[in-house]
């Protein structure tokens, strides 16, 4: 069974916040619901709008979104709504009672180069995942029918899956030309079909150090003032630039005596000839301007 965290994002809307979800809540588009009357296919809208502030709900595939009335205000009520959704979800309620669930699923998919050599990023047209997973080989893709099916190619090498996009390791074996357009079209009809990507149980590589305003079951990893810091930076700075060319980062650890960030590079940077030129020229000089004397080197680790 899934276990649902929700972590609350403000929005340009100070009475929008945005409750994002760690799974997938919906598939097939977006729905906005201005009362309990439009929210009949939606169990879960019905119930936030028996909260008496809730205006407007819209529930995309990673999150919830909630208007308020001016009655209240979200800083004294968002904690309690969070945990009302958490509790909701974990529960396994109904979310949208969508229709028309046999058609497929319109959505495209486009390849795209990454620094890697030998690493294709897949990217499609629509959320496929909640979190980041990565499976080194089939034994570790037995969570994921996707990846099973991938490394069922001889030369698929690693499968890396992340919210829109897949990245595919090959073998030096065969040439990205020669099986490009294969790869893109397994996975384009996977989601299309509404296959499951990745099992419920299955489990994600996320930052497991980030902390700030999310709800779990789990308890909060606790880190000092320093290492928090940096995982904030990674998050908001680095990790999105990873992410768009196929690869993720990983905060792993920070000595305070030698003043040295391990972290964790998988998925397209995970072995790519330039992760090192990028690790030092780009996130340890940042680091550094960012974090004056507090950080004197950034060693990676592949994943």
């Amino acid at each position: 069974m899934k276990e649902y965290s929700i972590t609350v994002v403000k929005t340009n809307n100070p009475n929008i916040l945005k409750f994002e979800t760690n799974h997938l809540l919906v598939q097939r588009k977006n729905y906005e619901y201005k009362n309990i009357d439009e929210a009949k296919n939606s169990p879960l809208a019905q119930q936030l709008f028996y909260l008496p502030f809730i205006k407007t709900v819209y529930i995309s595939a990673d999150f919830i979104g909630l208007e308020r009335y001016d009655i209240v205000k979200w800083e004294d009520v968002k904690d309690e709504v969070a945990q009302q959704l958490v509790e909701y979800l974990n529960a396994g309620e109904a979310i949208v009672l969508e229709e028309d669930l046999d058609k497929p699923i319109p959505v495209t998919v486009y390849a795209e180069v990454t620094p890697n050599p030998s690493t294709m990023k897949f990217v499609a047209s629509k959320k496929i995942v909640g979190s980041a997973f990565e499976f080194k080989n089939i034994d570790e893709a037995r969570d994921s029918k996707l990846a099973t099916a991938l490394f069922q190619f001889p030369f698929v090498k690693q499968v890396f899956i992340d919210e829109n996009y897949v990245s595919v390791s090959k073998y030096e074996v065969a040439e990205w030309e020669d099986i490009n357009i294969e790869l893109r079209e397994v996975i384009r009809n996977f989601i299309a079909d509404g296959k499951e990507i990745v099992a419920d149980n299955a489990k994600s590589i996320g930052t497991e150090a980030q902390v700030s305003e999310t709800v779990s079951a789990e308890s909060k990893m606790t880190l000092d003032e320093t290492s928090q810091e940096i995982v904030d930076i990674l998050e908001e700075y680095v990790r999105p630039a990873v992410a768009s060319d196929g690869g993720n980062i990983m905060f792993k650890s920070y000595d305070k005596d030698s003043k040295t960030v391990n972290v964790i590079l998988q998925g397209a940077c995970s072995g790519c000839p330039s992760s090192t030129y990028t690790l030092k020229n780009g996130i340890e000089t940042m680091l550094k301007n960012m974090m004056g004397d507090k950080v004197n080197e950034v060693v990676a680790l592949n994943g």
